[in-house]
């Protein structure tokens, strides 16, 4: 029989859940099937099968704990929930609070977020410093204006993205210290997905940031804006579907010549052949009149620059 073991210093530890509440949890526990659950040595051994029902008694304790500590007697009273750092691994159903709008739960051990899918008036949610692993169901909160994810275990950007795309008033996001944030052109594809935010992970959004991910991620709206600007259109093919495709090029050997191209690496994707070569003709050659170098009616005049041909000056850009 697998067992975990609890200390019961711990749950005598009123800051982080009270005593009375754990008891009764343990007695729901030990129903019925009294020797799974028992007292040895200063510990509570509890069956491995009843470890969520206890998880789910200690989150019970904890928001019981803190609606005693304000003075909440009806669900409807609560706006706010202070859970943070109470090592919960599980949290009950909190849909009952339905005038919820502020939630810290950060500095625990939670693995999801199902428990809070139906707060729809929530507007500040702390979630930092846990295990999250997926956010599925978050996309139903949209009312929420700041949201604290950083220093989880979220892996999959489009899969959080996706959940996050719908809530327009969102504005303060942090996603800083996820395994997703590895991913190459992760701040400005997260800007170009979610064009409402405007502080992510700590740093504000900028103009800048802006414009280039229209470049790089719209690329329709980016040949539009360079006709307006600039009165031609560059011809550039590459339309990616996901920024995050990591295909290996390999090289060929160095007697290995075909028509004119100079250019002898081989990708596995034509995409990426595509964009590398967009890349290389993508420049745009500005040519105007060095006007320091045309002398004036007096410097011609007084021979002051001699007879030296005007200069042409030219920038380009990429």
């Amino acid at each position: 029989m697998s067992l975990f073991k609890v200390p019961w210093a711990a749950l005598n530890d009123s800051s982080r859940w009270p005593h009375a509440a754990v008891t009764r949890g343990l007695r729901a526990l030990s129903a019925g099937t009294g020797r799974y659950v028992q007292r040895e040595c200063g510990v509570v051994l509890v069956c491995a099968c009843h470890r969520r029902a206890f998880e789910s008694a200690k989150s019970a304790g904890a928001v019981e704990e803190e609606l005693k500590v304000h003075g909440h007697k009806r669900d409807a009273d609560v706006l706010e929930l202070f859970l943070c750092q109470k090592e919960l691994t599980d949290v009950i159903d909190l849909s009952r609070f339905k005038k919820l709008k502020y939630l810290w739960l950060h500095h625990n051990k939670l693995h999801g977020i199902a428990f809070l899918t139906r707060n729809y008036c929530l507007t500040e949610l702390y979630l930092n410093n846990n295990a999250i692993f997926e956010i599925a169901g978050l996309h139903n909160l949209r009312s929420l204006h700041i949201l604290k994810l950083h220093h989880n275990e979220l892996t999959n950007i489009d899969a959080t993205v996706k959940e996050l795309k719908g809530m327009l008033n969102l504005k303060i996001l942090s996603l800083y210290q996820n395994p997703l944030c590895q991913y190459n052109l992760y701040r400005l594809y997260t800007i170009y997905q979610l064009p409402g935010v405007e502080l992510l992970d700590r740093n504000e959004v900028t103009e800048k940031e802006r414009r280039s991910m229209i470049t790089i991620f719209n690329h329709e709206k980016a040949h539009i804006l360079q006709s307006i600007a600039f009165g031609g259109k560059v011809d550039a093919s590459w339309n990616p579907t996901s920024p995050f495709k990591h295909k290996q090029a390999h090289r060929v050997p160095s007697d290995f010549a075909f028509a004119n191209n100079v250019d002898k690496t081989v990708f596995d994707d034509p995409e990426d052949a595509v964009f590398v070569r967009s890349m290389k003709r993508s420049v745009m050659t500005i040519t105007s009149m060095n006007w320091d170098t045309v002398p004036t009616r007096d410097e011609k005049y007084l021979e002051e620059k001699g007879t030296e041909p005007a200069q042409m000056l030219t920038i380009t850009l990429r």
